[in-house]
């Protein structure tokens, strides 16, 4: 039976074709790439929509017929160990379900994590039950991994979502080294590494003195074109017997400038208000907006507590501002009292490295606009 959702914008995560978005050029191309031996480094800003073009590249009735496919999040990750834990799980999980003889080559080849098998009372037949103290040697299980996926009985594809992240671990030094190596001598599949924060990613895949220099073809992506945008969301409105005004969808697509997921999240709310038969017209998307920020203030609210004071100061004046510039100038640190230059200094370079503002030439905006709103209201 095919999944039918009752509200059509899906948020958050890939359904099926038929509620995704265009990226057909993009399908294409990383279909392209993948099927001809090259690794793909795909690197765009967050909330675009690498997730899903991902996804749905896997989905494709090619991709699925020549390959196994796995996608590992390591977003949250903070150390190599926790990477190599989320490795391991997702390919014994995609696995435990298909009858095969590589599925039982998966307890021959990684020993490493034989304290993780049990074995299941009525049949005895093997399972996985692993926690992240089970890795002891990440080495070792990630060399057993690579040998484990040299062995499969059709070439796989890989994918690493907010690969960067391996930047940051601190119980090992040599990540990107050790990947590297293991990926170059790797001849039974291919890797996507997608990533959202440009200036790591791109000193990861284009410095000369990184180990990942010239292994990857760069992809990046886009905002989804308006007009395309606006006839998928015209359609999915009236394929659920309700109308959307044009003029509405592309309020909002320039309102948070065509990224996906908030472009997404405000049709969602739209969709969700517009009554039955009725019309979705521009009035709604104000009444639509403080929805959205109403429903997540709790969460915004805990956020902020967690938020160091000076830290604070700088989200404050950076959301007031919305697009801030010179932010260590003594005329902005006195329009919004703020500390010393050094201070917002220190205070701009621990916001940016939680992905609560973002900075593009010089300028400073906090990425969440919904979260900027809240901010706005409440200090």
């Amino acid at each position: 039976m095919t999944y039918k959702p009752q509200n059509p914008f899906i948020v958050g995560r890939y359904v099926s074709p038929e509620y995704f978005c265009d990226r057909v050029e993009e399908t294409a191309t990383l279909t392209k790439h993948l099927t001809n031996g090259r690794n793909v480094a795909l690197i765009s800003p967050r909330r675009m929509g690498k997730s899903g073009l991902i996804e749905h590249t896997f989905g494709q009735e090619q991709i699925q017929a020549q390959y196994y496919t796995f996608f590992i999040d390591i977003y949250g990750t903070r150390s190599f160990s926790e990477m190599i834990y989320l490795f391991a799980n997702n390919i014994y999980n995609q696995l435990k379900l298909r009858n095969t003889q590589w599925k039982e080559r998966f307890f021959q080849i990684i020993r490493s994590l034989q304290v993780g098998v049990k074995f299941d009372n009525m049949s005895g037949a093997p399972t996985l039950d692993l926690s992240l103290g089970d890795i002891t040697s990440p080495k070792t299980t990630l060399d057993e991994i690579f040998a484990y996926i040299d062995t499969a009985d059709k070439p796989c594809l890989i994918a690493f979502d907010e690969f960067q992240q391996i930047s940051e671990y601190r119980d090992e030094t040599a990540v990107e080294a050790i990947l590297r190596t293991h990926i170059q001598h790797c001849h039974n599949a291919q890797f996507i590494f997608a990533g959202s924060k440009r200036h790591l990613m791109s000193q990861m895949f284009l410095s000369p003195a990184k180990p990942f220099y010239q292994s990857t073809v760069i992809m990046g992506l886009e905002p989804i074109p308006l007009d395309t945008y606006t006839g998928f969301a015209q359609r999915l409105f009236r394929n659920a017997k309700k109308e959307v005004e044009s003029r509405v969808v592309e309020t909002v697509y320039h309102r948070f400038g065509g990224i996906s997921w908030f472009v997404q999240m405000m049709m969602n709310e739209l969709f969700a208000i517009t009554p039955p038969d009725g019309c979705c017209t521009i009035e709604a998307i104000d009444v639509a907006f403080h929805n959205i920020v109403e429903s997540q203030q709790m969460a915004f609210r805990e956020l902020m507590d967690r938020v160091p004071t000076k830290q604070k100061q700088l989200l404050q004046a950076i959301a007031k501002a919305d697009k801030a510039q010179n932010i260590t100038s003594g005329e902005f640190i006195k329009r919004y009292n703020l500390p010393s230059a050094s201070s917002v200094q220190s205070a701009a370079k621990a916001l940016l490295a939680d992905d609560l503002i973002t900075q593009t030439d010089g300028v400073y905006s906090i990425y969440d606009r919904f979260f900027a709103a809240w901010i706005c209201q409440n200090y």
